[in-house]
């Protein structure tokens, strides 16, 4: 039942808007009409008593009008002000709204028909009227030398100028104000990131302490002849320094994975007491094999840290090598999983893709965990190296390209790069001087071993001294002098370096039968 007032209400109200823009069209006719007829009658003077005649009835008829638009415009007024506060009891309003449009639709109607009869007459007046405004338009372009398209044209002219000057300074207020913001916001973003994800990760790594029950052990440990400390340095390939620090010694080495070998052997030869060159290469051997089940311990920690599932455990193996590498004191692995975490930080945020961009920082350091001797940047390598055992394209796209060796190709690989740099540059991050010395020992580790007929290499001392282990099936004790020559020769064109460096070139030979 409630539908049929509505709807009445609706008819009702259409009928009211027809009426209204039908007497408000004869209004402005009427209007219209007067003017002509003022013109009308000054031009013709000779029918002036017509004119008055025409005056009395377009006064009569334009009183009716004003009257009949007054009191819509209020009704109107009244109604929408009412509708707007009314709103919510709008079904009750409209009830009794209408029954006030069933009377005001009668009186339209009375008004209706009246003013039907005399729009025959008005017909005819305004084309009089019609008549006259075209001659006065005539004049008005013979007075102004313009057509009236050319002063629209002038006048659209100048508007369109304004505009565009308006226009053009809006659009740089506007650059200005995003680029402030655009800037402001990136700095901020990339603040709570750092925030969010960054710790202390520089670390000192070219020395370690291995604590000795007392004074005595450095004697076993050195042995007769300094036979058993040159056969651990030999084994591990570290220095041992054996100095006036109480129930300690040192062990110091470049490469953390050589070091760390070296720390925990010497740790089982003190405890067991059992120190002689045999044992020390059994020992040294079982933990090169333990150390490699922490790499991959260390690699499979990272991914689930970084919140990257589903690698192949050839790249979790890798990926954990980097735990014993660093970058200007910044140890590799760590930094691979802050650059993962903020990748996640920043992906998240710009609307990327966050498992890709996550991958992306963990692995993009991947090649510097590979062989030296394979040729190529280490993100050349490392997206290979991915690309190798299943990782998706954008991913090896993102580790290729993180210092634009490679085109970027999709937002990922500029977040992977956006994180790389973030990791390394904030402050507290890393100590350039360490990776200047890590540089100098391997360019002499690099400098031995690009000589035929060397087996193993080990920079010593800080750097001070190399020792070259070579194959003696291959060099001879004559060669292995010339070959401590050239090689010294070589370091001294290529490298910089303070004071001196020691070139020890050591060539053994076994002989080994069994007592049956």
């Amino acid at each position: 039942m409630s539908g049929i007032p509505f709807l009445i209400s609706v008819f009702f109200t259409l009928a009211i808007g027809v009426v209204i823009g039908y007497f408000v069209k004869n209004y402005q006719i009427i209007q219209e009409n007067e003017e002509k007829v003022d013109k009308a009658n000054t031009i013709l003077s000779e029918a002036e008593k017509e004119a008055a005649k025409i005056e009395r009835e377009a006064a009569k008829i334009e009183k009716s009008a004003q009257d009949i638009s007054l009191e819509i415009r209020q009704t109107a007024e009244k109604e929408t002000s009412s509708r707007r506060k009314e709103l919510g009891r709008y079904e009750e309003r409209l009830q009794s709204r209408s029954d006030q449009l069933d009377r005001r639709a009668e009186k339209l109607e009375n008004r209706e028909h009246a003013l039907s009869k005399q729009q025959s007459t008005l017909d005819k007046k305004a084309n009089q009227v019609e008549d006259i405004y075209a001659e006065a338009s005539k004049q008005l372009e013979q007075v102004s030398n313009l057509t009236r398209q050319e002063a629209r044209q002038i006048l659209l002219a100048q508007v369109e100028e304004e505009t565009r000057n308006d226009m053009s300074r809006i659009v740089r207020e506007i650059e200005a104000e995003a680029r402030e913001e655009g800037e402001g916001k990136a700095r901020k973003l990339i603040a709570d990131a750092i925030q969010r994800v960054a710790s202390e990760h520089v670390d000192e790594v070219t020395s370690s302490t291995v604590a000795l029950p007392s004074d005595d052990m450095k004697g076993r440990i050195i042995g007769r002849n300094g036979r058993n400390i040159r056969a651990f340095e030999k084994a591990a390939g570290v220095d041992v320094i054996v100095d006036d620090t109480p129930e300690a010694v040192t062990l110091s080495s470049f490469d953390s994975v050589r070091r760390e070998v070296a720390k925990r052997a010497m740790a089982k030869l003190v405890i067991d007491g059992r120190i002689h060159p045999a044992h020390i290469e059994d020992i040294v051997a079982k933990e090169k094999e333990d150390i490699e089940k922490v790499i991959v311990e260390a690699g499979k920690e990272a991914a689930y840290e970084a919140g990257v599932p589903g690698l192949h455990p050839e790249i979790l193996k890798k990926l954990g090598r980097l735990k014993f590498r660093t970058s200007y004191g910044q140890n590799q692995l760590a930094h691979a999983v802050e650059s993962a975490q903020l990748c996640s930080v920043l992906a998240a945020e710009m609307g990327a893709n966050v498992e890709i961009a996550k991958a992306g920082g963990l692995l993009h350091d991947l090649g510097k965990a590979m062989d030296h001797n394979v040729e190529g940047t280490h993100a050349q390598i490392g997206a290979e190296f991915a690309a190798r055992y299943g990782v998706p394209p954008l991913v090896v796209n993102a580790i290729a390209a993180h210092h634009h060796e490679a085109e970027q190709e999709s937002v990922e690989a500029v977040i992977v790069e956006a994180a790389d740099a973030i990791s390394g540059a904030r402050p507290g991050a890393r100590r350039e001087s360490l990776e200047h010395y890590l540089k100098r020992v391997r360019a002499l580790e690099d400098a031995a071993n690009s000589f035929d007929g060397v087996k193993n290499c080990y920079a010593l001392q800080a750097g001070r001294e190399v020792r070259i282990f070579v194959r003696p099936t291959k060099v001879d004790d004559l060669a292995a002098s010339r070959l401590a020559r050239k090689i010294s020769k070589q370091i001294e064109e290529t490298m910089q370096y303070p004071g001196k460096i020691k070139v020890t070139v050591i060539r053994e030979t076994r002989s080994v039968e069994y007592a049956k």
